[in-house]
């Protein structure tokens, strides 16, 4: 894996980058139906919404990849969901520059675990599914979470 990139990331550039994601970002993953051979679709996903896209922009500028996106409320959104640069941008830059609350640091590990197994592919085998779907279940803990399903959904089927 090449990280050239990231030591071209100035530090004062990737601290504050960290320190806007440690208040505004949030790290997720959902789940979608599909017709794969575990019948879901596991999706995670870092983002950072708010109205200006400056920061926004900065972020998809030094991690090399996601996208921007505007809502109909005005509100803009950097979105990184492809597992490839969830793995080699987005956690790299995590672990070089550090969250600082908690919760963020908590949810960080989780993601992190979530996307380091689907790179090697084992969502799409039961046991790493159901693996990764008790890790989802500690993921973004009381904060209000509202899933349209969750682990029960998946493995027990109504």
């Amino acid at each position: 894996m090449d990280e050239r990139w990231i030591k071209r990331i100035p530090s004062h550039v990737g601290s504050y980058l960290a320190g806007f994601a440690d208040g505004e970002g949030s790290f997720n993953v959902s789940l979608r139906r599909k017709d794969y051979s575990v019948g879901w679709q596991i999706c995670p996903s870092f983002n950072v919404s708010q109205k200006d896209r400056t920061i926004l922009a900065l972020f998809k500028r030094w991690l090399g990849c996601g996208t921007l996106r505007s809502r109909p409320d005005g509100v803009i959104y950097y979105e990184v969901t492809n597992i490839y640069s969830l793995k080699e941008r987005v956690l790299p830059f995590f672990h070089k520059f550090r969250l600082l609350s908690a919760s963020k640091k908590t949810n960080f590990r989780i993601f992190r675990e979530i996307v380091e197994r689907m790179a090697l592919e084992e969502h799409l085998k039961q046991d790493g599914l159901k693996k990764i779907l008790e890790l989802r279940e500690e993921l973004n803990r009381g904060h209000g979470r509202k899933r349209k399903y969750d682990i029960n959904d998946v493995l027990e089927p109504r």
